[in-house]
């Protein structure tokens, strides 16, 4: 937009005249983007987050002509980045792309400096994954959740589980395990998916509760072992894993799904162009391919993603509360 043009549209709307309100409205969104805008990924690189937040930023670069850079701000399982994108400016130039870990944060964390439903404006679900049991074969030689949960019953305390930060799915999830099956496992969190995932590798320790979007490339190269899909029915991109039913362990289900919001307070006409633009790349055929490879369907958008976040927040919290899992 013309320079002169912008700011006569400023000034004219900092003075409260009619006509100022009325155009930047639509000019804005015409407009938007004009310079590279940000992703922030509370995680560190490598984890399930960007698993689904790159493929998308590089097609919403083409789309648009302008760079959409992940910015990763990993620490405090995803809330420290959470913090961070909640103050950025209201202009439309930083989204944040969090996952289901933060709508278990308000159930485990004493003290929070954002909040998610109130912060942040919901755009769309980018990617819903299944949690997998998966275990380092050179670690663990169970083949089937049963002879892993044997395992576990017959070295209490030696078997230590993965996750991508305390009060993250992972986390909720090994505790959900623990209560159902009674195993005394060791949980070892980390500053996301990406680095638990190096060390689950390297042997440090010995199995995870992982979103398939971090670990089903692992999987197929046959560096750990997939045991069971916490789903009612098997994952495409795993189709030789059963599910957790089929294991022998009924009811013990989870999902890992990763969101972009906006911050609150951009305005709508950018939030509403944001959304139809991520609609439109998760329809290209690199990024459905992508997705299929990774077992990951997409989810709701807008006000429904808001219902589904505030329903998750209340199920999460449950868990959070049976599990007694508190973060000071």
């Amino acid at each position: 937009m013309d320079i002169s043009r912008r700011a006569l549209l400023v000034a004219a709307s900092v003075l409260g005249f009619g006509f100022g309100s009325l155009a930047t409205t639509p000019v804005l969104a015409q407009a938007w983007p004009d310079k590279p805008v940000t992703l922030v990924n509370p995680f560190p690189a490598g984890g399930g987050t960007d698993t689904f937040a790159r493929p998308l930023s590089a097609e919403l670069t083409k789309q648009l002509g302008q760079t959409f850079i992940v910015d990763n701000k990993g620490g405090a399982g995803g809330t420290l980045g959470a913090g961070v994108a909640a103050r950025a400016a209201k202009d439309g130039y930083t989204f944040f792309v969090g996952a289901v870990h933060h709508t278990i944060a308000p159930s485990v964390y004493a003290k929070l400096t954002y909040d998610l439903e109130k912060d942040f404006e919901p755009v769309a679900v980018i990617a819903m994954v299944p949690h997998i049991v998966s275990v380092n074969p050179s670690k663990i030689q169970a083949k089937t959740l049963k002879e892993f949960i044997a395992y576990t019953k017959a070295n209490p305390g030696k078997v230590s589980f993965g996750s991508a930060g305390n009060g993250t799915s992972h986390h909720l999830t090994g505790e959900m395990f623990k209560g159902l099956t009674g195993a005394d496992l060791l949980h070892v969190p980390y500053k996301g998916a990406g680095p638990m995932m190096q060390d689950l590798l390297g042997g440090q320790i010995d199995m995870a509760f992982d979103g398939l979007g971090t670990s089903s490339a692992q999987i197929k190269a046959g560096k750990l072992v997939g045991l069971a899909v916490a789903a009612p029915k098997r994952s495409d991109a795993l189709p030789d894993v059963p599910t957790t039913a089929e294991a022998g362990m009924p009811g013990y289900e989870a999902a890992a799904w990763y969101g972009v919001w906006a911050v609150a307070g951009t305005p709508k006409p950018i939030v509403d162009k944001m959304a139809a633009e991520i609609a439109k790349a998760l329809k290209t055929e690199s990024i459905v391919k992508i997705w299929a490879g990774q077992g990951a369907v997409t989810g709701p958008a807008g006000a429904d993603m808001a219902a589904f976040v505030k329903s998750q927040i209340e199920s999460w919290g449950k868990v959070a509360k049976a599990a007694n899992v508190k973060i000071d």
